[in-house]
């Protein structure tokens, strides 16, 4: 970043700028070098004013919100990190096909568990993931069979060149873990989202997240992680490929393949990212060399490489 950039940014937004901020304190992997600067936005509008603001002055910026799916590099961020804490939440329950509004730093285990004490469904699938809803509708996260395309009614973007813009969920172009925006890269980035819920009864929707979130104890390891490192390609888990090429437990210094969930990656103690990452490059290679197969990274790396 450009030294004569600092004091302009100190000037606008005072206390709220952070200098040389580590940020393996705010990935769930708790791994990632120093960004320049991090800068706290509360609000959709906070978050809408600051990254225009960045793409006017040309100062690279990242937007982290819970921190799951991504590895930040060891030498960290050049720029601004934006620290997404924008969790606005607005339901309505009443209406025949209820929804809910929220900003997108929430957490989806938040809208999830709140939906349920309001006798709200459909995002029961959410409990327990430690993801903000903009990463999720981002990246179309899913699990135990629902996934945020079938839930997305309509999404609050900004657009460097053409502004704020409210996209329906077609116009998102889904896919199994991807959606148009991851896959082109485009300069935008999500300010808030609405999601269709269901009615049914605080007890029913209370139960099937417990279910739920006793199966992902039961399965997923503890730790820090990233979350799933791979997308499952068609017809076979990822986990099981890794498992089969005998990688199941293995360490490259703090970085390990879990050994209860071959597809998750436990950062054991003060791992390094260069260390996540080639234990990421080992599993993709040896499952190539072994199946033939060549697995899709679900993670996106930030920062300097």
């Amino acid at each position: 970043m450009n030294p004569a950039t600092l004091p302009i940014l100190r000037e606008i937004y005072a206390a709220r700028l952070q200098e040389r901020v580590p940020l393996a304190s705010y990935t769930s992997a708790r791994i990632g070098g120093l960004a320049d600067a991090a800068l706290f936005v509360r609000s959709a509008d906070e978050l809408a004013e600051a990254a225009a603001r960045l793409w006017q002055m040309d100062v690279p910026f990242v937007l982290l919100g819970g921190g799951s799916n991504v590895l930040v590099s060891d030498r960290g961020v050049r720029g601004v990190a934006l620290l997404n804490r924008a969790r606005q939440v607005k339901f309505d329950s009443q209406a025949e096909t209820p929804s809910v509004h929220a900003e997108s730093g929430t957490t989806l285990n938040d809208i999830a568990q709140r939906a349920a004490r309001l006798g709200l469904a459909g995002i029961e699938w959410a409990a327990s993931i430690p993801g903000s809803l903009g990463g999720a509708v981002y990246g179309n996260a899913g699990a135990f069979g629902g996934e945020m395309a079938g839930n997305l009614a309509t999404v609050e973007i900004l657009h460097r060149e053409r502004g704020r813009e409210s996209w329906p969920v077609e116009r998102m172009g889904y896919g199994y873990r991807t959606s148009l925006l991851k896959r082109e890269k485009q300069p935008a980035l999500i300010l808030a989202a609405t999601l269709r819920l269901a009615h049914d009864s605080m007890e029913a929707v209370q139960a099937k997240m417990a279910e739920n979130s006793e199966r992902r104890r039961r399965t997923q390891p503890p730790g820090a992680s990233m979350g799933s490192m791979f997308k499952n390609p068609p017809g076979d888990k990822a986990g099981r490929l890794i498992e089969a090429a005998g990688l199941k437990g293995m360490r490259i210094g703090g970085a390990q393949i879990s050994p209860v969930h071959a597809n998750f990656f436990i950062n054991t103690d003060q791992t390094r990212a260069a260390d996540m990452k080639a234990l990421l490059d080992l599993a993709r290679k040896t499952v190539f060399e072994k199946f033939g197969v060549r697995l899709e990274s679900e993670i996106e790396l930030i920062g300097e490489w």
